[in-house]
């Protein structure tokens, strides 16, 4: 692979191995999983329930740990960093979307999607700014002031896109995001998502059962029996 098409891939994965504990039994959830990402694809991953779908995303976004194997992001390697760089990577560089939208109850929908970007160091204005712009994306202009506590759950979905995006990250990871919504709902946000992601130039990374969800995604992956086998699109290099 030449600098040009290393510089395109965005997630690379090298046999990520990934085991549980249950009583005297080893589960072994990810059994050497390799892939590349490039730059700007939206790709979704299936699987049945408890095959690791998750705990892969975790590992990605850095919330989990590999038994072997390495993440990088970039030419970065979140598997080597410790506690307060992982921080500051999944601050800055991932953008998450899980099936509970985990919005603030006490602040308006405007607050909530502008404060990682304030913690993250950037002034007030400008947060305001980049939020108020993604939440009219998601169609939520007519919803700033409100509290989580007067949106809808497809409401509350559509500014937890918003909040993802706010601090520019190189990658969405999306977690059954529509895994709580009605049919309707659940087709708003995904293309909301997916058009959101497209227009901002992120790549995109969806953990979901949804099949009309993971039909929108550029390349499709099933994980079994701990590996990830390709279903689907072209432009993914990997090696299981």
């Amino acid at each position: 692979m030449n600098s040009a098409e290393n510089a395109d891939i965005v997630v690379k994965a090298e046999n990520i191995v990934r085991n549980f504990a249950s009583g005297t039994e080893v589960l072994h959830i990810l059994r050497g999983v390799s892939f590349e990402i490039k730059r700007g694809l939206a790709v979704a991953i299936s699987g049945q329930s408890g095959c690791g779908k998750s705990t892969l995303l975790n590992i990605i976004g850095g919330l989990d740990k590999t038994d072997e194997g390495k993440i990088f992001i970039g030419a970065t390697e979140i598997t080597a960093l410790g506690e307060k760089e992982l921080a500051d990577y999944r601050s800055r560089r991932v953008g998450f979307i899980f099936q509970f939208h985990y919005l603030l109850k006490d602040f308006t929908a405007l607050e909530n999607v502008m404060l990682p970007a304030y913690i993250a160091g950037a002034n007030k204005k400008d947060a305001l700014e980049k939020a108020r712009a993604l939440l009219c994306d998601v169609k939520m202009e007519e919803r700033f002031k409100h509290f989580p506590s007067q949106l809808s759950g497809g409401e509350r979905q559509r500014v937890a896109v918003a909040r993802s995006m706010v601090n520019d990250p190189e990658v969405i990871l999306a977690d059954e995001p529509t895994g709580n919504l009605d049919p309707d709902n659940s087709a708003m946000v995904a293309q909301l998502l997916f058009d959101g992601a497209e227009k901002w130039g992120k790549t995109l990374i969806v953990v979901t059962h949804d099949e009309k969800v993971a039909a929108r995604a550029s390349l499709r992956y099933r994980l079994e029996s701990g590996l990830l086998a390709e279903t689907g699109g072209a432009g993914l290099a990997h090696s299981l």
